[in-house]
């Protein structure tokens, strides 16, 4: 009887130290559970925006800087350049604004004037490009562009960038009440999709995080995403 009764007191003892490490197995697992969720969901905003849908002519387009190489535009910033080139030819936007500050890369030029430069050389008139060069995050480049075009009385406005960024840059767009809200969007032949979807997956939960943030009273923090 004695035994018996040892033997489950010893269960007993095995089973209560296997129970915190049971407890954080499950927690382990759950957390990399939301985890996969949360990123599936991310890349299904990402990829599933819709880059063909008809657009509303605009006093002016913002053209969401990226880096320069050597004071020159990257060729995924040629790309959204060439893009923005389109639709101010088509008439879908009477200006530009260029946003983009001084990347911390050694570039002795801002984004926008890199943008500005090689527009010029394409056959803008320099009095149709407005230059936003203090942004350094997405957010920032939607919140002084929109000062500009406040300031230079421009009413419409029309997001240009990737389609990869699209998503993100519409819920930063919504957030500062841009309206009416649209964003072009035009798709990379330059730019890996695994890095760049990958990045933006951690972009778009960073700004997810700063959004809930500001709704209660923090500013974004400064970013480069």
């Amino acid at each position: 009887m004695n035994t018996a009764t040892g033997r489950r007191s010893s269960s007993r003892k095995r089973s209560r130290k296997r129970r915190p490490w049971l407890l954080l197995f499950r927690v382990v697992a759950w957390i990399i559970c939301a985890g996969v969720f949360w990123c599936g969901y991310l890349l299904w905003l990402i990829n599933g925006y819709q880059t063909d849908k008809p657009l509303i002519k605009s006093d002016a387009g913002i053209v969401l800087g990226a880096a320069l190489w050597n004071d020159l535009p990257s060729p995924a910033l040629k790309e959204r350049l060439e893009f923005a080139l389109k639709l101010y030819e088509e008439g879908i936007v009477d200006k530009l604004i260029l946003s983009g500050g001084l990347d911390a890369n050694g570039a002795t030029k801002t984004e926008a004037e890199g943008m500005r430069d090689y527009l010029i050389e394409k056959g803008i008139s320099a009095d149709k490009l407005l230059l936003e060069e203090k942004s350094t995050s997405t957010y920032e480049n939607l919140a002084f562009s929109k000062k500009i075009a406040e300031q230079n009385k421009l009413g419409t406005l029309l997001v240009i960038t990737h389609d990869y960024h699209a998503a993100r840059a519409k819920e930063i767009a919504k957030k500062l009440d841009f309206s009416p809200l649209q964003v072009a969007a035009t798709k990379s032949k330059v730019l890996n999709p695994v890095y760049n979807e990958s990045r933006e997956v951690l972009a778009f939960t960073k700004w997810k995080l700063d959004s809930l943030l500001h709704t209660f009273g923090f500013p974004p923090s400064d970013s480069s995403l």
